[in-house]
């Protein structure tokens, strides 16, 4: 079983970055694809950016230039930069993990979120 630890967010400066951070912990074969998702009241979870394993690169309309994610293989953690933030970049960050468990079943886990409120 796969948990999603989230780190970083909270009040953020118009203009200024967004550093977030999430790690996989848990009992798996292999984390795939990591990425971030944004929820904002009304809307879906809109996906902003993820990253495979192999290093390809899952980029929405939204996040392309604005942000960028790292990731670690061996620790299974991304990192998530957001620059020059707006307003409308206030949400809840949610990380997703796509890994195989032991058994190799394919499975999707997401962390609970963090707030980012830009002001």
């Amino acid at each position: 079983q796969v948990q999603l630890v989230e780190s970083g967010g909270g009040l953020v400066h118009a203009g200024e970055d967004l550093r977030l951070s999430c790690a996989a912990t848990g009992t798996f074969h292999t984390v795939n694809r990591m990425g971030w998702y944004r929820q904002t009241p009304g809307r879906p979870r809109d996906h902003l950016i993820s990253m495979y394993k192999n290093g390809q690169l899952d980029v929405s309309d939204s996040a392309m230039g604005r942000f960028n994610i790292t990731r670690d293989n061996e620790k299974n953690v991304v990192f998530l930069r957001g620059h020059a933030l707006r307003s409308e970049d206030s949400g809840v960050y949610v990380c997703s993990a796509r890994f195989y468990e032991l058994d190799f079943n394919y499975r999707n886990v997401w962390g609970q979120g963090i707030q980012v409120t830009v002001s």
